[in-house]
């Protein structure tokens, strides 16, 4: 059986995705084979699949981080062919055959059967990133936040995973504070759930090793200079949870707002989410923090071939919220 998939290779300029066909036999081993309909797009497949950032660690393997579809074939008794799945990280894109293909292999403790509510193409509207500002939350929960601490400030609003972070966080009870640099989003934002919206471009950041405490919490998806300001200016025993690097890899702070105001740091990784934690975390997606405006988050749907137009939008900021990937047609939507 022959499919089709975008497929990250090595070349002389370095690795570079393309549309390709190739034999399904071809594809990274797993006991359970999924028929993908729909994937996502996440600034992790832009930087894998146009080779900005080494995010494979073996070459060539078919690119995106998520995957939703019906299962063809299992050697593991607790999926039968028919059953409709969502496949997260888990190596996808890494060091596995990803979900930006026809087919994929996967080990069983990798697959979510579709919770109740959810359809497949609303599973990968939430995706990874929802999955990762749910995985956040448990994280944060683990230390002691509540929306009794205070506002809540989310940075990268306007990408994906901020932007179900707005929409999930308010709808949990936070007071959302959304930084962004699209300030001409802001409306967008507040009909999220943002209860104020903040220009990246005008905060005074500040260089004490303590600024004035004004938040409860926050979701950092940027890193850098911005994940140092809010380690200076949450209020004690708040805690930030860091899940993204698009402003810079390197973190600057002191360790005087850990011992003098207790504050916590958390790190979320999603890729090698526990197993265990999987299948609760998208019941909660799929129940109490099912985002409320899928509609308004996903801004756009393309095939295959669409996606490097994607990725360079992406990587040049001009993308928001999330756009989906229908990989293949099919009734199991």
């Amino acid at each position: 059986m022959e499919i089709r998939a975008f497929r990250i290779e090595e070349t002389p300029e370095g690795p570079r995705g393309r549309l390709v066909t190739l034999p399904a036999a071809r594809l990274t081993p797993g006991a359970v084979q999924v028929r993908v309909l729909w994937s996502s797009v996440n600034y992790k497949d832009a930087l894998a699949g146009t080779g900005r950032a080494p995010i494979l660690r073996r070459y060539p393997l078919n690119g995106g981080i998520d995957a939703a579809g019906v299962v063809a074939a299992s050697e593991d008794p607790r999926f039968r062919p028919g059953d409709r799945v969502v496949v997260t990280g888990c190596g996808l894109s890494e060091t596995r055959d990803g979900g930006f293909a026809e087919r994929i292999n996967v080990p069983p403790e990798c697959v979510v059967p579709l919770p109740e509510g959810l359809t497949l193409r609303e599973a990968m509207a939430i995706g990874t990133a929802g999955f990762t500002v749910a995985l956040a939350l448990q994280r944060l929960e683990a230390v002691g936040l509540t929306p009794a601490h205070g506002p809540f400030v989310v940075t990268g609003a306007t990408g994906g995973v901020g932007m179900l972070a707005v929409d999930i966080l308010a709808g949990a009870g936070f007071e959302v504070v959304a930084v962004t640099g699209k300030p001409e989003r802001a409306e967008a934002l507040r009909a999220l759930g943002a209860a104020e919206v903040l220009d990246r471009r005008t905060l005074d950041l500040g260089t004490r090793p303590l600024e004035q405490a004004r938040w409860g919490g926050a979701l950092d998806n940027v890193g850098g200079e911005l994940l140092g300001w809010l380690s200076r200016t949450v209020r004690p025993w708040g805690a930030i949870a860091s899940v993204g690097l698009a402003g810079g890899m390197e973190l600057r702070t002191t360790v005087m707002p850990f011992i003098l105001r207790g504050i916590s740091l958390v790190g979320v990784s999603s890729a090698n989410c526990p197993a265990e934690w999987r299948a609760r975390l998208w019941a909660r997606l799929a129940g109490p923090l099912r985002p409320r405006h899928l509609d308004r988050i996903v801004t756009g749907a393309v095939t295959l071939e669409g996606l490097p137009e994607v990725f360079e939008a992406m990587l040049a900021g001009r993308h928001v919220g999330r756009t989906l990937v229908r990989v293949a047609p099919g009734d199991e939507d």
